[in-house]
């Protein structure tokens, strides 16, 4: 009889065992936990409240109507400071403490690659960082996901583009020391090689600097008559505010990591003819697309705060990632989901997002790109998907 009991438990346990497996982290029959850190008190806090709250937005709307398949998601935040250790103390609490069943929207290039290897050891899904570098999505992993057109390819696909148009013929660089901005300079040398030309001065800074006094004056004295540019906020206004308080006038292109309206908004009228490059649009609130008007609105309502394009990114990996949860049925795991992802297909969408889809081999929802400028204070694109006018 004590053996009969004995082999009972023994069996009970083992089906225990197997349903616990079967049900991923994260997952409750009325709940999943969803993670994501932040720049809340950093450098990047403007850019880090914004895509929180972009996130928070799809998430209420959806939960307003019962959220997906009986189950409402839940967003966990942690600050990182823009500071890639804190990222990973922050991920090992998320990930082992609070259980996250995803990272969503995790801001910083440092900051993920920090992360990811947490998150992997525990099967959880990093899914539409807010970073544009290739680590986001190469080499393939299971559980990698980005929906962002690399700063590589951004300024190796627009930069000689916008050098034929201008003219230009000595092309220097300044950019942030880290993989950020090496990712910056790589998509350079790699426009410039198809036009057989070279960097004529290249400078950096650490992540932080405030003062950009010494790469203004070298790029002055080398002649450049354009400057790419492997910077964010601070860093963008800072370079060009002191560029042309020293009369030195090139044109200046960055990336989608420097396409905010905090550049014209803080930088002020300096700040106009500035490029970068984007794929969708900053929501103003008085946009002349009454969706993206009232979306912007809305937002406005709910955050006090104006929406920015940081806004947009948070709420369309949100979206993305509710489609495969919904597609990926009311049985949630973490294989279900993955397998519901690499069949998602997304049409563009009100803010004007080029089609997405991922599949086993191709990690990244889209390559395209865009270049706007700003003009009197506001954003324009000039230049659409493909180049085309």
């Amino acid at each position: 009889m004590k053996l009969i009991s004995t082999f009972c438990l023994l069996a009970a346990g083992a089906v225990f065992g197997t349903a616990h497996a079967q049900t991923p982290q994260g997952v409750s029959k009325s709940e999943i936990l969803i993670g994501t850190i932040q720049d809340l008190s950093g450098p990047l806090a403007g850019y880090g409240k914004h895509v929180r709250a972009g996130i928070q937005l799809r998430f209420d709307e959806l939960n307003e109507q019962g959220g997906v398949h009986g189950r409402k998601l839940k967003l966990l935040t942690e600050d990182s400071g823009y500071d890639p250790k804190k990222a990973v103390l922050a991920a090992q609490k998320l990930v082992n403490q609070d259980k996250i069943f995803a990272m969503l929207g995790h801001l910083g290039t440092a900051h993920n690659n920090a992360a990811m290897p947490i998150q992997f050891e525990k099967n959880v899904i990093n899914f539409a960082p807010t970073t544009a570098a290739r680590e986001m999505y190469e080499p393939t992993h299971r559980l990698k996901y980005a929906t962002l057109s690399s700063y590589y390819d951004q300024v190796r696909l627009m930069l000689p583009v916008l050098i034929k148009e201008k003219g230009a013929k000595k092309i220097c660089t300044i950019y942030q020391d880290d993989e950020f901005g090496l990712e910056v300079v790589r998509g350079a040398e790699a426009a410039l090689k198809t036009l057989n030309m070279d960097l004529a001065e290249r400078t950096s800074f650490k992540r932080g600097a405030t003062d950009f006094s010494s790469q203004v004056a070298r790029m002055k004295a080398a002649g450049c008559d354009m400057v790419v540019m492997g910077t964010i906020i601070r860093e963008t206004i800072g370079t060009i505010a002191e560029s042309r308080k020293t009369g030195f006038n090139p044109v200046f292109m960055g990336t989608a990591a420097s396409y905010t309206d905090l550049i014209h908004k803080l930088g002020g009228k300096g700040m106009d003819g500035f490029y970068s490059t984007m794929t969708v649009q900053n929501p103003y609130l008085d946009e002349a697309s009454q969706p993206l008007r009232f979306w912007a609105n809305k937002y406005k309502t709910k955050f006090n705060d104006d929406p920015s394009v940081l806004s947009v990114y948070g709420y369309i990996g949100a979206d993305l990632f509710i489609k495969a949860l919904e597609k990926a049925g009311p049985n949630l795991t973490t294989d279900a989901w993955v397998k519901a992802a690499d069949s998602l297909v997304a049409p563009t969408d009100i803010f004007g997002s080029p089609p997405m889809s991922f599949t086993v081999t191709k990690r990244l929802g889209s390559d395209l790109s865009r270049l706007s400028q700003i003009q009197d204070g506001k954003w324009k694109v000039v230049i659409d998907y493909a180049n085309k006018r």
